[in-house]
């Protein structure tokens, strides 16, 4: 599956930049091409010079609201981010347009933490142009959400997100939900743990996307994971997991393949890499509630036999008892075993009822402190009237 791939805000726009990365290892690694376009779209420059592998040029580094903002961000306001991306609009889709491969894309990948200014307020705004502009298109948004600690100090953070989310949700074909918190390496620095997160966030993505593209016969699997079951089965709020176990045993030669311990040792990778996706899908849910899922299997060729598929089948299905469950192999992997699970059409996602209910009790909140606010000033006006002024 070929991604065109649009990055907003500071979040965004480093997270696309991973996906950039990803392209450029797929076509060294495997020859094929998995993000025919890269983009970021910012109302910050600074933001745009500090990305690596989208290209430097004007019409991949986009900065838009220049005149509004003179290049230095929107400071948190999602209202001012979606006018000014509403302003801006055609200057991103003449970059998109300008795309060499364009049309052997599949489907759009919006960006864009949901607790900013540039990201949650374009997000919605360029998600509903593009869905209405390339209506053959599936426009599949990826929404990150804030840390903890930016909720409990940051209520714009929260009525962010809420008012991005209902807006993104009822626009875009679905919603990838990332919570940022469940990537959190507590011993890392600051810059290494956004930098390892945002590399966590894209590579769930890099063999589920790679598998469909695959042009070497060996590398094809006997059930392939394409374009069409990643179509059919993303749709509404969505979750994204990715296990791996490695398979050093099982390189050296003088093992038994027909050993019924080695075969046990085969099945249990696969559970584990399975159970690994699971527990660190991109946001908590409850798999029970999936309309559909999807997982594929990576490993050597040799390692891959009917019993795993069956197995993990038959796991999954335990899971999400009432989703339509596709599957797939990439015998692609050397020494490793990953499972790729996409969780969707999730019909109760508490995370994004908690922000809903919180939000709603922060707007009053906020009405009211603008009253109080315009009151003070009012009382100080009417201190300072019999006071003659030098202007």
């Amino acid at each position: 599956m070929k991604l065109l791939v649009i990055g907003f805000g500071q979040c965004g726009g480093r997270i696309a930049d991973e996906f950039a990365r990803l392209n450029l290892r797929a076509r060294r690694e495997r020859g094929i091409e998995i993000a025919p376009g890269v983009f970021a779209v910012n109302t910050d420059a600074a933001d745009l010079s500090g990305l690596s592998a989208i290209r430097p040029d004007y019409q991949h580094r986009i900065l838009i609201g220049s005149r509004k903002t003179g290049g230095h961000g929107v400071g948190k306001v999602n209202e001012l981010g979606a006018e000014v991306a509403r302003d801006d609009a055609d200057k991103i889709v003449d970059a998109i347009r300008s795309t060499k491969r364009f049309f052997e894309s599949d489907a759009f990948l919006l960006i864009a933490s949901t607790g900013g200014g540039t990201g949650s307020g374009a997000l919605p705004v360029m998600t509903k142009l593009i869905k209405e502009r390339y209506m053959d298109k599936p426009v599949y948004t990826l929404v990150i959400l804030p840390f903890e600690h930016e909720e409990s100090t940051e209520e714009r953070s929260v009525y962010n997100t809420a008012t991005c989310i209902k807006s993104v949700s009822s626009a875009a074909d679905a919603v990838f939900l990332v919570d940022n918190q469940r990537y959190v390496r507590k011993d890392f620095s600051l810059r290494n743990n956004l930098s390892k997160i945002n590399e966590l966030i894209a590579e769930p993505f890099y063999n589920l996307l790679c598998a469909g593209e695959e042009k070497k016969a060996k590398y094809v699997g006997a059930k392939i994971i394409d374009a069409g079951d990643i179509i059919q089965t993303v749709t509404g709020f969505t979750a994204i997991g990715y296990g791996r176990e490695q398979l050093s045993a099982f390189s050296f030669p003088f093992i038994r393949k027909t050993d019924f311990r080695t075969k046990s040792t085969e099945t249990h990778k696969g559970i584990q890499a399975m159970d690994k996706a699971i527990s660190e899908l991109s946001v908590k849910c409850n798999p029970a509630d999936a309309d559909k899922a999807l997982y594929l299997l990576a490993a050597p060729h040799r390692e891959m036999n009917m019993d795993l598929v069956k197995e993990l089948g038959e796991y999954l299905r335990s899971l999400a008892p009432q989703a339509t469950i596709r599957n797939g192999d990439y015998p692609r992997e050397k020494g490793f075993m990953d499972v790729t699970v996409i969780l969707s059409g999730l019909s109760d996602m508490e995370k994004v009822r908690e922000y809903y209910a919180r939000s709603t009790v922060f707007i009053p909140e906020f009405q009211r402190r603008q009253v109080e606010s315009a009151s003070k000033l009012k009382q100080i006006d009417e201190a300072a009237k019999d006071i003659p002024s030098l202007l």
